[in-house]
């Protein structure tokens, strides 16, 4: 490659990445200078409203058994080892990172100085070396962007070095197949090969804030959205896919902080936002249904997996042809009410979003310390039938701390770092909000309207809820208001609105059943005010 400042900079930041040659090297170049050589390289088209299409290729989403961390000194006792973090081994891993060097010798690289977390104290400092522009420009847009001339020839806290192209030979490095994405915290770098999924990368970096945050700055890292008010209160949103987290933080009114992934300082600090952007589902997407979404995919943002309307460059949301895991990747900025800095205070109320496909759950109930903390490990949601093959009823779907794929430290950990937070802050309030199904179970009841849904957040946020009547779920042992303004009375009781009473309660204990069979993994390690918070009737059967 050409000797010029620009490029002798560019390699001199290489280096403790253990790369010292490259056809040529693109540092930090601009979203517009991304997309010209995106589209030159052709790995994109360009759609009418100026966003970049691009495609993932074989992989159009996470592949989580072929994710590993890295087993040694530092790790192996600190680590939540098994299916979700995998053990690799060291030797394998400095193996596969020199043959991934090897291979981007010949090859035009793209790097980009980035950073993660928006609040200055825990800030990470990134590096991250891209084969494919459109991934550096991901980068740009879901990561921290450093002030127009910051100087960022720093020595990166977190690498990443990610290459489609390269394919790992399993029988020789370790992996399960061609693909991987490998954390190695004493390397303090990723290795992600044989996959195009650009989420690889963001979701890397949530792992490592994950583990470094609360085992070294007692700082509860979150699976969550989060807005704020004009009264500076701050709400979170915990969910699984297709409970509403994105929709129902998605407010007019309130300042958007993050849609996905935040760390909850210790003492009155409050939060922050870890990204830069946002990564957003545009299954079905519509200006009416989410019009602030719809507004920021624009010159810079990317769309993934999407198609065309035929002899257009419209895209057609409701194509599932490639997935229905299609996303949009833009800036935080591109959102009008988005707040910058990303860091707001202590929350003032935790919603827990599940989608109860059995019509079981209140629509809002409130926990206590210990409910909170068994409902945060449970992470439960339910999937219905007719989205597989031979499934004809509901089925739960469990995912501890609503984010158990990301968890490099036991479940545990961070339910007992949220319980710390709700003795520190007791004005905190925690709701667990079913947008599921009401007056029976799927195909006999009916899906919660969202306009009752936002009603009762709504009811929670402007402390509406602080002098109203509650009594205790019999089964769940939740507290459920006796009325909510807006919202007819007879739908909060869940019991209420079945015709068959009896088919709730054989429904309810069958669920409670569920929770605690699926609890029983974390059981030796919860302590005993978490598990106070199990179902009662369950317990006692």
């Amino acid at each position: 490659m050409m000797e010029t400042a620009a490029s002798t900079s560019a390699m001199n930041r290489l280096k403790p990445l253990g790369i010292s040659q490259a056809k040529e090297v693109c540092l930090n170049l601009t979203p517009a200078e991304l997309v010209e050589e995106a589209l030159k390289n052709g790995e994109g088209t360009l759609t009418d409203t100026g966003a970049l299409m691009a495609d993932t290729g074989k992989f159009t989403g996470r592949s989580p058994k072929d994710r590993f961390v890295v087993k040694d000194e530092s790790t192996a006792d600190s680590v939540w080892w098994g299916d979700i973090n995998i053990a690799f081994d060291p030797e394998k891993f400095d193996q596969l990172h020199e043959k991934m060097v090897a291979y981007l010798a010949d090859k035009k690289i793209y790097v980009r100085d980035a950073y993660a977390g928006a609040h200055p104290d825990y800030q990470l400092k990134l590096r991250v070396v891209n084969e494919l522009a459109w991934h550096n420009l991901f980068c740009n847009n879901m990561f921290l962007r450093p002030e127009a001339g910051a100087d960022t020839s720093w020595t990166p806290d977190f690498s990443i070095i990610c290459a489609p192209g390269f394919e790992a030979d399993p029988a020789v490095d370790g992996t399960r197949q061609a693909n991987f994405a490998i954390l190695n915290f004493s390397k303090k770098m990723i290795l992600i090969g044989g996959t195009g999924y650009a989420g690889e990368m963001k979701k890397g970096i949530f792992g490592v804030l994950n583990y470094l945050l609360p085992h070294e700055h007692n700082t509860l890292a979150m699976h969550c959205s989060a807005n704020v008010g004009k009264q500076g209160d701050t709400a979170i949103f915990f969910g699984l896919s297709g409970t509403g987290k994105t929709t129902l933080s998605a407010d007019p009114n309130r300042g958007l902080v993050g849609d996905d992934e935040h760390g909850w300082m210790p003492g009155e600090a409050g939060i922050f936002n870890f990204e830069g952007g946002c990564y957003a589902k545009v299954i079905d997407l519509s200006r009416e249904k989410e019009p602030e979404i719809w507004d920021a995919i624009k010159f810079g943002s990317i769309v993934e997996n999407t198609r065309f309307l035929p002899g257009t460059h419209t895209v057609d949301y409701a194509n599932k042809s490639v997935t229905e895991n299609t996303r949009t990747a833009y800036p935080i900025n591109f959102i009008p009410n988005a707040v910058e800095p990303s860091v707001a205070g202590v929350p003032k109320n935790i919603f827990f979003l599940t989608a109860d496909a059995f019509g079981v759950i209140p629509p809002i109930s409130k926990l206590d310390k210990s409910h909170a903390m068994y409902h945060f490990m449970s992470g439960y949601t339910a999937k219905v039938a007719g989205t597989e093959m031979g499934v004809t009823e509901p089925q739960t779907t469990f995912s501890a701390c609503f984010g158990q794929v990301f968890l490099p430290l036991h479940p545990t950990k961070y339910a007992e770092m949220l319980g710390q937070k709700m003795e520190e802050h007791p004005d905190v309030n925690v709701w667990l909000i079913n947008t599921g199904w009401t007056g029976g179970a799927y195909g006999t009841g009916h899906r919660m309207k969202l306009g009752y849904t936002r009603a009762m957040i709504t009811a929670a946020l402007e402390g509406k809820l602080n002098d109203v009547e509650f009594h205790k779920h019999p089964i769940f042992g939740v507290e459920v208001p006796a009325s909510v303004p807006g919202v007819p009375e007879e739908i909060l009781e869940p019991r209420n609105t079945w015709a068959d009473k009896e088919a709730y309660d054989k429904t309810a204990n069958d669920l409670a059943h569920k929770f605690v069979d699926n609890f029983q993994k974390f059981a030796d390690f919860a302590n005993e005010e978490i598990l106070a918070g199990a179902p009662k009737a369950a317990v006692e059967a």
